[in-house]
């Protein structure tokens, strides 16, 4: 394949090889994304071969591999993903842990620009070019553009209504997730969502993760931050706290006080717009009907 775009989020993914370049294979995590539009939001060109960053190219962001072993996370690598920055251009060196950490691709993009290169690497014949860690990536920096939020979190949609239930690693997102899906709802996705506004307000999408996905959405009606209990108890958060509280689940990248400032003034808009409510739950179906009551 050299050709084929994406819809994740309502972003549209365009992804082209050059002459001579690697053929493009998406995984199954993203077949049911591809879509026969023919516009596009960006524009990801796919070369063979390897990219050298130039000298004067700035070093602004470095994230080791780590892996989390009963829930401790354990550096395994010193080299992941970095950022780099020379002027207006942005370049993500990356390497692959699913395949072999002696494989890199440089992601060369800037935030005004819509048209991306993508170096997959010396003697490289086939490449999914939103292999892990690169899909993230390259949806996180979509978000920063366009202002939009990704956040750790699950979110379903039951009668409707759109519930968001976020924290961090060890919470009860996917816990949440599967109570509801018992009670017959919708599960968007369990782990990252993405959140956009859009004219009848915000709503939430699925992000890629698990094969044979399909790109899901809902409105987003209440914002959940989760964590265990003995008895179910829900605490409305507003204002700063609740500004704060969000985004310390959102995923952001803060080398860049622009970004930094345009996520939260999104995530003000959103808290001022949705409610906010702390949750301690206990997991089981009580939770959901305890929500149901109080909504």
């Amino acid at each position: 394949m050299n050709q084929y775009t994406l819809n994740i989020a309502g972003y549209l993914i365009r992804f082209e090889t050059s002459d001579g370049g690697p053929d493009l294979v998406p995984s199954p995590r993203f077949t049911g994304f591809i879509t026969g539009q023919d516009h596009h939001d960006v524009l990801i060109k796919v070369r063979g071969g390897s990219f050298l960053l130039q000298a004067g190219t700035e070093m602004v962001f470095n994230a080791p591999y780590v892996e989390e072993t009963d829930g401790i996370p354990v550096k395994k690598n010193d080299e992941f993903w970095s950022i780099h920055r020379k002027g207006e251009e942005l370049f993500i060196q990356t390497f692959f842990p699913n395949t072999e950490f002696t494989r890199k691709a440089i992601l060369r993009f800037s935030l005004s620009g819509n048209c991306w290169d993508l170096w997959a690497g010396d003697n490289i014949s086939s490449i999914d070019p939103m292999g892990y860690p690169l899909d993230g990536l390259i949806l996180y920096y979509l978000t920063a553009i366009n202002n939009d939020i990704m956040i750790h979190a699950s979110g379903i949609n039951t009668n409707g209504k759109g519930y968001l239930f976020s924290g961090v690693s060890g919470k009860g997102k996917s816990t949440m997730a599967r109570l509801w899906d018992h009670e017959g709802a919708r599960v968007i996705h369990d782990d990252r969502l993405i959140i956009r506004k859009g004219i009848r307000g915000f709503s939430f999408f699925n992000t890629p993760v698990y094969n044979n996905d399909a790109p899901s959405e809902s409105p987003l009606d209440a914002i959940f931050l989760i964590e265990h209990g003995k008895e179910n108890v829900l605490t409305p958060v507003n204002g700063a706290a609740a500004v704060s509280m969000v985004m310390a689940n959102c995923i952001q990248h803060n080398w860049d006080k622009n970004i930094v400032s345009r996520l939260i003034g999104t995530v003000a808009e959103l808290c001022s717009g949705v409610q906010v409510k702390k949750l301690a739950f206990f997991p089981d179906k009580s939770v959901t009907r305890h929500i149901l009551r109080n909504e």
